[in-house]
């Protein structure tokens, strides 16, 4: 009996512990956190439109094109899609990716295409594309906008995000935020 109650009680702590104060103590640390914990968000005229750090469908000509995502851009189901490299499916899924986009870029050759434009991240919401993924975009961009290429490529020049101390990780574009100042050029 003696060792029942021991059990028990632990059981009842440990479910206090993980179950109340630390969920507590979270929220309370990410009330502290800007926008409360609730993710960076982009608005444009008080409309939240979109998150920094998530990834987002774009898949209209005028616009740069992301990562593709496993979980079709939901973060609440974020994973890749646990398919190994040889797998004939994931191969055949791969396959269709450089298909279609080699039919909306048509000055790129396929093996230009970065592996980055035709495979999802692991997480499925990749919200950056490299600085080549977005330079093969350029053509359908200008074409699809009716501006010059030298805008569309200006635009990538002044969107890189530089990696941390200019060492650590590859330079960048966020995908929301390059697309954001696409739709201010007149």
């Amino acid at each position: 009996m003696k060792n029942i109650i021991s059990i028990v009680t632990f059981t009842v702590l440990l479910v206090v512990v993980f179950a109340v104060i630390y969920p507590v103590t979270i929220l309370g640390i990410a009330q502290l956190a800007p926008n409360q914990g609730k993710g960076e968000t982009v608005s444009v005229n008080g409309k939240v439109i979109g998150y920094t750090k998530i990834g987002q469908k774009f898949d209209k000509d005028i616009y740069f094109w992301g990562r593709p995502s496993a979980v079709d851009y939901n973060a609440a189901g974020s994973g890749g899609s646990n398919k190994g490299a040889t797998n004939p499916e994931y191969l055949k899924v791969i396959e269709s990716r450089i298909a279609a986009f080699a039919i909306k870029n048509p000055t790129i050759n396929r093996t230009e295409i970065p592996s980055e434009m035709v495979t999802a991240s692991g997480s499925g919401l990749d919200p950056d594309i490299s600085i080549e993924g977005a330079k093969i975009q350029v053509a359908r961009i200008a074409k699809a906008r009716k501006i010059s290429k030298e805008k569309v490529e200006a635009l990538i020049k002044i969107n890189i995000e530089e990696s941390l101390i200019c060492a650590f990780g590859p330079r960048k574009i966020n995908v929301l935020q390059i697309n954001m100042e696409l739709d201010k050029l007149k």
